[in-house]
């Protein structure tokens, strides 16, 4: 079930964010990850409209929007691949218009499995914070 995010669920977003991360992001240390679950807590999450996929009243997925921009989607390692990635896209899809992400050029499965939903690559550019190289990706319904 998709559901409005409340604060009560900052725990568990975090720790699906942090190891759905790390698993994701291979190429940058964990510790990275580690030091930004305060920004995440306390910045990213607070400034964002984030909605929460829940099952058995546990949250094993989220997506943050930011004005049009998908700033985020994560779900917990051990169930993707089974449709919540999905479910939370096509909810983020029937929010908006358009939306707009950027993902890490060598996070070669997220960049097909938004492709496979219909974000086109528009552009590239340098994380700031990591140097790496991310593709920015758009979708317009």
């Amino acid at each position: 079930m998709i559901r409005e995010y409340s604060p009560a669920d900052i725990s568990q977003v975090l720790e699906v964010w942090l190891t759905a991360s790390i698993k994701a992001h291979s190429f940058i240390a964990p510790d990275f990850w580690e030091s930004k679950i305060n920004d995440m807590r306390d910045v990213y999450i607070p400034a964002s409209e984030t909605f929460i996929f829940e099952s058995k009243k546990k949250v094993v997925g989220f997506f943050c929007l930011y004005g049009d921009i998908l700033a985020a989607i994560f779900v917990t390692p051990e169930l993707q691949g089974s449709g919540i990635g999905t479910a939370l896209l096509n909810d983020a899809k029937n929010r908006r218009k358009s939306l707009q992400l950027t993902v890490y050029k060598e996070n070669i499965r997220s960049i097909g499995f938004y492709e496979k939903h219909g974000f086109t690559c528009v552009g590239e550019q340098k994380d700031e914070h990591t140097s790496h190289s991310e593709i920015i990706m758009e979708f317009h319904s």
